[in-house]
């Protein structure tokens, strides 16, 4: 217990010089320390260059300090069997320590030399003076367990770094189940998302909740390994350059993703979407049959909003599938990435990726009218510029598909969809809830005379326009479909849903809308 005590106050006065020497912050350190309490045989400094905070001779520096000793990067040197074979590796593996110089000293590269016992046990055996030098831990176990596998001994000279840059090198073992096990997890569980950051377990989004993986936290290093593995080579100066990037993968045998990789605190973190590969239908996504209706119109604007994650990018998949499958005419997308692949059908449908086919949305829609669509898709509305041009093509006899992370109105919209997906209340998958907005002349003046705030308020039953999203919730909780706590969560009027869902007999209003 006191050894355990002693390393203990060792780490503290570690964690305190890297804070002096102004190499890490202090939230920093409060992150490693919560980390290590996990992971039982790291060291605090090796963890923290595992943990991508300090470099390798910053941790040599905060540890001369510390022991008032010489310290040595192994790395940096080729180790002789005639030297190294001095200490029997059983000695090696009970000091963790290993001999690396033999002059008028032994120089023995060890992880706690301020342990004075150990120096005279070790120059009482060996009958010659020892002079120690303190190492990265990490780096000696790395070693330890090399000498281990080759039965102790060396027989030809030994390039250190050869062995710290294998995998687990470092005192890094590669705990995480790997890129194509974690994909394979993700498309079984059927969730929306695996999000992969350091510090933690990677974690899916299912039915909009976290979950995590059994596996041990994840360091910086692991993801690199991961962004190595994924990013094409023609993307990685992009990355390099702008600290993010978004596209889509496809990896055979499980499927198309969407994939966003960011840099965050000195290290990079990695959020996955699975994409369907077969495009469902409206019907299929739970949509009434006035959407197609409007879908299939000529001209216009259709903005389907709600949060991420919520189906927008699927239900404007849908919409143009069905286009494409009863109308002949040009279709073509502007995207960030491309999530579901059009066939050809009756209609031409022609897909630009946004940093492959076209620079940008706007630099993508500036020329778009040269190209003669019938069927403008947008992948997102982000900027001033594509609002524009969007309002401009759905004005001049076009139509116009795109998503919104927030409701929004314009002069020339047919409809705004807002939607949320809810967990269902057995458990089994989410259900779809959303509310209306569509264009009528009432829509129109609140427009032109800037009073949208009231269209809300002003329909708060139901109308033809618009139909809300807590009315729909409140027939999905009365079918028994969601949990009137889940409900809840996205109802804009508590009092209200709770009104509806608790007059069984009252007729609920006509949304429209089949949940």
């Amino acid at each position: 217990m006191s050894g355990k005590t002693e390393e203990g106050r060792s780490e503290g006065k570690i964690g305190q010089l890297f804070l002096e020497h102004e190499f890490i912050t202090g939230d920093e350190l409060d992150r490693a320390l919560q980390l290590r309490l996990q992971l039982e045989e790291s060291r605090l400094g090796s963890l923290l260059v595992e943990m991508g905070y300090v470099t390798i001779e910053q941790l040599l520096t905060v540890l001369q300090k510390r022991f008032g000793i010489p310290g040595v990067n192994l790395g940096s040197l080729t180790l002789q069997p005639a030297v190294l074979n001095i200490l029997p590796l059983a000695v090696m593996k009970k000091f963790r320590a290993v001999a690396i110089a033999n002059t008028d000293k032994l120089y023995i590269a060890m992880t706690n030399p301020g342990d004075l016992r150990v120096q005279n046990q070790l120059e009482f055996a060996l009958g010659k003076a020892v002079q120690p030098v303190v190492a990265p831990h990490a780096q000696v176990m790395v070693l330890l367990k090399h000498l281990e596998t080759i039965g102790g001994k060396l027989a030809e000279p030994l390039v250190v770094k050869e062995i710290l840059s294998q995998p687990g090198g470092q005192g890094r073992a590669k705990r995480h189940a790997g890129i194509p096990l974690l994909l394979k997890w993700l498309v079984k569980e059927n969730a929306s998302d695996l999000f992969i950051t350091a510090g933690v377990a990677p974690c899916l989004k299912k039915n909009n909740e976290i979950v995590r993986h059994a596996g041990p936290n994840l360091m910086p290093a692991d993801i690199a390994d991961m962004v190595d593995e994924l990013v094409p080579e023609h993307l990685r100066r992009e990355f390099d350059e702008n600290h993010d990037i978004d596209f889509g993968k496809t990896i055979p045998e499980l499927g198309r993703f969407r994939i966003n990789i960011f840099k965050q605190r000195n290290s990079m973190s990695i959020a996955i979407r699975s994409m369907l590969e077969e495009i469902p239908s409206l019907e299929e996504l739970g949509l009434p049959e006035w959407v197609g209706d409007y879908a299939l119109k000529r001209e216009g604007l259709i903005i389907v909003s709600g949060p991420t994650g919520h189906g927008k990018s699927t239900t404007l998949a849908a919409m143009i599938d069905l286009i494409n499958s009863r109308r002949k005419c040009n279709i073509i997308t502007i995207e960030d990435p491309i999530e579901y692949h059009h066939r050809h059908k009756l209609s031409n449908v022609n897909q630009r990726e946004v940093g492959r086919d076209t620079a940008s949305f706007p630099q993508g829609l500036r020329h778009i009218f040269r190209q003669s669509p019938d069927v403008i898709v947008i992948g997102e509305m982000r900027d001033p510029e594509t609002f524009s041009i969007a309002l401009q093509a759905a004005g001049t006899g076009h139509l116009v598909l795109s998503t919104l992370h927030a409701n929004n109105v314009a002069e020339n919209f047919l409809m705004i969809l807002n939607q949320r997906l809810m967990p269902e209340k057995n458990g089994n998958g989410r259900v779809l809830a959303l509310e209306k907005l569509a264009n009528s002349q009432r829509i129109k003046n609140l427009i032109r005379e800037g009073k949208v705030h009231h269209i809300r308020s002003l329909f708060k039953q139901s109308s033809e326009e618009f139909q809300s999203l807590d009315i729909c919730l409140a027939r999905l909780v009365r079918e028994g479909k969601v949990s009137l706590h889940e409900a809840e969560k996205y109802c804009e009027n508590l009092p209200y849903l709770a009104e509806m869902v608790a007059t069984k007999r009252r007729r609920m209003p006509d949304t429209g809308v089949t949940p």
